[in-house]
């Protein structure tokens, strides 16, 4: 019953969630968690959403065969997407060569 609970309580919190953003930022969130070397807290810093809030909306957001695919590649080892498990020279959550992104705002894109 408390697993239930639990469930429904993160629907209607990825709801509530997903109804505050525009578009364009959960299709950023969807482009940055598809990203191998974009890290969850790159995510977090930028929009607030924690690792299992990313994995809702995914889940909310995907195909069940694309978040299945998706999952299995977060999980796989090809994906550097926990910054605990990075190589420790990668301290960066972009490319130097990369535009500049300051708080989600791309500048000249």
């Amino acid at each position: 019953m408390d697993n239930a609970i639990q469930r429904i309580n993160k629907i209607i919190a990825l709801v509530v969630i997903s109804m505050s953003m525009e578009l364009k930022d959960i299709d950023r969130i969807i482009e940055m968690a598809w990203e191998d070397r974009t890290p969850f807290e790159a995510i977090e810093l930028q929009f607030g959403l924690s690792e299992a809030r990313v994995i809702a909306l995914m889940r909310k957001e995907l195909k069940r065969s694309s978040f299945e695919l998706w999952r299995k590649r977060v999980h796989s080892g090809v994906s550097q997407k926990h910054a605990l498990t990075r190589h420790p020279g990668i301290n960066r959550f972009k490319c130097s060569l990369q535009k500049t992104i300051s708080m989600n705002k791309i500048s000249k894109r």
